[in-house]
């Protein structure tokens, strides 16, 4: 018996030994082909149906249980979809080259894209999108960072489909923005007009660079929404990332323009793309602080942002910043409950979740986390996804491994 069990022992242990030692043929997790599958299954469902004219008819529009306007949030939910798929996918989209199957997938992906933006702006289409009334103001402006972000879609549109997106465009001028983060949604679509030649109002956006360059900036890389401090992600899902990429579309207009404050702007963006990093967990999860908590990586908008553009600090390197940008997408999706049986994303930060949905989240709203995968707009050869995997802050310091103190930026 007792040679039974001690058998029984050696064979337990034998194959655990075994499972947890490499294969020599096994290949290293290849993160770029990870996040594009989880890129695939997020866009997926948005740009194919809008493609095919059948986002309305198919795309479910959970609200939150707290609405705060039931039938207009119902409305506005397949721009809120699209416009932020769109913002998230555009570098991507942008780019060239790769494997033979990601070509093939971007190629895909492109050809449903330039349908999609057709139906969205058509006004005599069953899946145009409502660009007046209050919210449609936020997600024409996320439609038109990525447009911004990615040339080659507006180099590809029909004529015809180009008019109609500035006619869409021009329609949230009767929008008034709140005197917060929503200055800057006015302010991006004048930067997509100025970006593309057209006739463009330079007030939009000084108004919003001004309040947040004299009045909203508060000091160690972060700044106000509007004149009050909120402990939440914003600095992250809208304010750093349009601010940089409406200074980068003027200043390539204009090499001189906001010398007053473009370098400041880049020690702040700079800052707080360090605090972004020390925020991830050793697991991927980070304070579940703030308002809009369910858009889930898009919290990391502006670190995704700033990788892409190729502007992270010297203290933190790209590949650090690809290996716990990894960990929050893998985290943030590992849920079944993350999507419905056909594939939609639910309300929620980990899996389903509701009840952390403030009264305007909606089906459309959530796909905001489309965001964090940015970087996807960079070659594969690029030291972002060719360095090896590194380990950022939280997994160095709690593994025992020593390293310089953090301290605040005073940007003069």
């Amino acid at each position: 018996m007792k040679r039974t069990i001690l058998a029984i022992c050696c064979i337990v242990c034998a194959i655990a030994v075994q499972a947890q030692t490499p294969k020599k043929n096994s290949q290293p997790v290849n993160d770029r082909k990870q996040w594009l599958a989880h890129l695939d299954k997020l866009a997926r469902p948005v740009l194919s149906n809008l493609a095919a004219g059948t986002l309305r008819q198919n795309m479910p529009v959970i609200l939150s249980p707290k609405v705060d306007n039931a039938a207009n949030r119902a409305q506005v939910a397949y721009l809120e979809a699209f416009g932020r798929v769109l913002a998230g996918i555009a570098p991507w989209l942008n780019g060239e080259g790769g494997t033979a199957e990601e070509q093939a997938l971007r190629n895909q992906y492109r050809e449903w894209t330039l349908k999609a933006i057709a139906h969205a702006v058509d006004t005599a289409d069953k899946d145009y999108m409502r660009f007046t009334g209050g919210q449609p103001l936020v997600d024409a402006s996320f439609m038109a960072l990525g447009l911004v972000r990615c040339p080659w879609l507006w180099e590809h549109l029909d004529p015809k489909v180009q008019a109609n997106v500035i006619a869409a465009f021009k329609a949230t001028r009767s929008i008034v923005p709140g005197y917060s983060n929503w200055i800057l949604f006015s302010g991006m679509i004048e930067a997509f007009f100025c970006k593309y030649g057209v006739d463009y109002d330079g007030v939009r956006i000084e108004y919003g660079i001004r309040e947040f360059a004299g009045n909203w900036y508060l000091g160690d890389g972060v700044y106000g929404d509007g004149p009050q401090f909120h402990w939440d992600y914003y600095n992250s899902y809208v304010i750093q990332p349009y601010l940089g990429n409406i200074l980068e579309v003027l200043r390539k207009r204009n090499p001189r323009a906001y010398d007053w404050y473009a370098p400041k702007f880049e020690q702040i963006s700079k800052r707080y793309a360090v605090i972004q990093e020390r925020l991830i967990n050793t697991d991927g999860t980070f304070p579940v602080t703030g308002r809009s908590i369910c858009y889930r990586g898009g919290a990391f908008h502006h670190l995704a942002d700033m990788a892409w553009r190729k502007q992270l600090p010297q203290e933190i390197t790209p590949a650090q910043v690809r290996s716990a940008l990894t960990a929050v997408i893998n985290k943030t999706f590992e849920p079944a409950s993350t999507f419905t049986k056909d594939g939609w994303l639910n309300i929620g930060l980990y899996g389903s979740q509701p009840g952390l949905a403030e009264g305007y989240i909606n089906t459309g709203s959530v796909y905001l986390c489309t965001t964090i995968f940015l970087p996807l707009g960079l070659p594969e050869t690029d030291e972002f996804w060719a360095a090896p995997a590194a380990p950022w802050t939280a997994v160095k310091v709690w593994s025992g491994q020593d390293m310089p103190a953090d301290h605040a930026v005073d940007v003069r």
